[in-house]
């Protein structure tokens, strides 16, 4: 059985003006950011504060990358 997840996963996404740190089913960007790196630094800090996931989408839309940040369905076993 999933733990109830505590906050929203982030998304960073493609954006007119670079890249968009978007909360799951948010309408607006959190952030916008110049660079892709940029937009996962800050992506991976809210991640952590709501111990949530980050997902960073390609320059195309698709996933290209989970991370999680509390929130592991299937944790390491050791």
């Amino acid at each position: 059985m999933a733990t109830p997840q505590k906050g929203k996963n982030q998304h960073i996404v493609p954006h007119p003006d670079g890249w968009a740190v978007k909360a799951e089913g948010a309408d607006r960007a959190t952030r916008v950011t110049r660079t892709q790196q940029e937009a996962m630094d800050i992506g991976r800090e809210i991640a952590k504060n709501q111990g949530s996931e980050r997902i960073v989408h390609g320059q195309d839309g698709k996933i290209r990358q989970k991370d999680s940040y509390g929130n592991d369905p299937h944790p390491p076993k050791g």
